[in-house]
């Protein structure tokens, strides 16, 4: 069976992720070339073509940068997108991560009979435009693009997901806000790579850790109005500031002799950082199933989020504390934290049984897309 991915997937494949779901995306392209399925990926910014140690295909989209730049997304991109996406004739074809070009892989699937399988990348994916609207368009501009880009989503996204073959929700309560839409998902948990997890010989659980981008969006507000009523502990914060709040409060943290700013760093070398912290700490108030918090739990790491409990895994299997936007009660939290070897036996536990990429997955990812493919939607 052949499967077609598209998008900016190669850095993921080799180990440079700009992103959360880049990197699921790219786990799922491996699981599906280890298990003996023909994958390719049509990228928008490689320059070559290559192939990678997993047989993954990658092929650069040929005339991406040609044309006028204001007018070239709709006289070449786009086109171009279409016609190397159908070119593949491929079985079925996979789309992640919100964006209105999923149509052209959607068309392309159906001139060559092929399934279409949309995943949910964000909560906000089954949601209403209200809610959208309030937690990310209205909170993070990012030029022209950003906004034909949001319009054009709003337009197709909603309609993909009633056509597509298949539907993969990260979490039960994404099911059941789209079964209220009358859409039928399976819930297809995000993968981990357990192989990524770093050899610590001297562990440090004094400092607690953030990690993502810094702005207004992933709640970087409220993380420094955390800091500022909580001098006593330390911190450690991964990433870059992405908008004016992020680089207002990234500013102010400097003169924190508390905080530690370690900038932009590799994904080994975060989740090296996370090993040796006390606790994740997540203040942003909208995600998906965050990538970041399977890696922290791998590591025997507890989370402490202010607001995002993914189907109420936290909750249920007693991997942290969530306390529903009470900044208090969080607080709380971190004076009550503690690393305790039987915790870090039951987190690890719940990736290696429900996200981690062995055997077993691969498998069960394998007859999932052949299922599909042989008996239809």
């Amino acid at each position: 069976m052949k499967i077609c991915f598209w998008g900016n997937i190669a850095g993921a494949l080799t180990g440079n992720t700009s992103g959360g779901g880049e990197l699921q995306i790219a786990l799922l392209a491996k699981a599906l070339a280890r298990g003996g399925h023909e994958v390719v990926v049509i990228d928008l910014q490689t320059t070559e073509d290559f192939i990678t140690g997993d047989g993954i295909k990658v092929y650069k989209i040929k005339g991406w940068n040609n044309g006028i730049r204001i007018i070239r997304t709709f006289t070449h991109r786009l086109p171009q997108l279409y016609w190397s996406l159908k070119a593949q004739k491929a079985d079925v074809y996979y789309c992640r991560i919100r964006d209105f070009r999923h149509i052209l892989a959607f068309w392309a699937a159906r001139k060559v009979k092929a399934k279409f399988i949309l995943g949910l990348a964000s909560d906000l994916d089954a949601m209403n435009f209200v809610m959208r609207l309030k937690y990310q368009h209205l909170v993070s501009f990012g030029g022209l693009w950003s906004v034909s880009n949001g319009i054009f989503i709003e337009i197709v996204y909603p309609w993909l997901l009633r056509k597509a073959d298949l539907v993969l929700v990260q979490h039960e309560g994404q099911k059941n806000i789209l079964l209220k839409k009358r859409i039928k998902s399976l819930v297809f948990p995000n993968l981990f790579d357990l192989t990524e997890i770093p050899v610590v010989t001297t562990h440090s659980h004094k400092d607690f850790i953030y990690v993502g981008w810094l702005d207004k969006r992933k709640g970087f507000a409220e993380f420094f109005e955390l800091v500022k009523k909580a001098p006593s502990h330390s911190y450690k914060v991964v990433g870059e500031p992405r908008d004016k709040t992020g680089y207002l409060y990234y500013e102010k943290l400097k003169s924190f002799e508390n905080v530690s700013l370690l900038g932009l760093l590799s994904h080994a070398d975060t989740i090296y950082q996370i090993a040796n912290s006390k606790a994740l700490i997540s203040t942003s108030p909208m995600e998906g199933f965050p990538n970041i918090f399977i890696e922290t739990w791998a590591c025997g790491i507890p989370v402490l989020s202010l607001y995002v409990d993914p189907g109420a895994i936290i909750k249920k299997e007693e991997l942290g504390e969530v306390t529903h936007g009470n900044l208090h009660k969080l607080l709380q939290a971190m004076e009550n934290c503690r690393n305790t070897n039987e915790f870090a036996k039951r987190a690890k536990a719940y990736v290696e049984h429900n996200h981690a990429l062995n055997a077993n997955k691969i498998k069960e990812i394998s007859c999932l897309f052949s299922e599909l493919f042989n008996n239809g939607k």
